[in-house]
């Protein structure tokens, strides 16, 4: 069965002082998931919200909305418990964290890969859906081993490299997907990264069906309109 159609609002454009307002906003306009950017301050160079921030979002959502939580964290298992706890229905961390080989070659080293199985054994068994993010540099065949021991619910792509909003999107990303979907045709595909009226149609035919915006939509004039053109992309290329 083909993975549904999705649009997940990032909330790292959103008003953060009007932060519940905003999130009823984009579930209003149509948005299924809303995306929570978490960041460090060391696996990149921005500092952005934590648990109780999720808790207070789960709070004002309730169902209504997939919480999508996106971990840019150095050490992502220290973050397993707080973030489950705080109500995040989705836990996708950076594939590098923990296996740094992914980047430089299309086979994680052993000693990696049983980190991330690990990893992805504990957000299971906390009660979240488990994500697996790459990065641009990261090679998309190095995901195969935790699909095939069905840890995965969801791969992110990055179009951007991590870290901010508002960066162009990376068409020679389009590729990645491609594979992705070829390997994996019952798999959630999310993509991130400058995804707007004009870059989502490639992503969507590429074979993502998440998508991920946020200066697109939280910076448009009619935050419905922009939410509505994103799910018409996303489902014209599933028809």
């Amino acid at each position: 069965m083909a993975p549904a159609a999705v649009v997940s609002p990032s909330i790292l454009s959103a008003d953060f002082a009007n932060l519940a307002p905003e999130a009823q906003k984009c579930i209003q306009a149509g948005a299924q998931w809303l995306h929570v950017d978490v960041m460090d301050g060391h696996y990149v160079h921005n500092l952005t919200i934590g648990p109780p921030v999720v808790k207070s979002l789960k709070a004002a959502v309730g169902t209504s909305a997939v919480l999508d939580c996106h971990l840019m964290v150095t050490e992502p298992t220290e973050w397993v418990d707080d973030f489950a706890k705080a109500g995040a229905d989705i836990f996708t961390f950076q594939l590098d964290a923990v296996a740094p080989s992914c980047l430089t070659s299309e086979t994680v080293i052993p000693e990696e890969l049983e980190k991330a199985k690990a990893l992805m054994k504990a957000i299971k068994g906390a009660g979240m859906k488990a994500g697996v993010c790459l990065r641009p540099k990261a090679a998309a065949a190095c995901v195969g081993p935790l699909v095939e021991a069905g840890l995965v619910d969801l791969i992110l792509v990055l179009t951007v490299e991590p870290g901010f909003g508002g960066q162009a999107f990376m068409p020679e990303m389009v590729p990645k997907i491609e594979a992705l979907r070829k390997a994996y045709p019952d798999m959630d595909i999310e993509v991130d990264g400058g995804i707007k009226d004009s870059t989502v149609d490639a992503a969507a035919k590429a074979g993502a069906n998440v998508a991920v915006a946020g200066s697109y939509v939280f910076g448009a004039s009619d935050l419905k309109a922009a939410v509505s053109t994103l799910q018409a992309a996303l489902d014209a290329a599933a028809a």
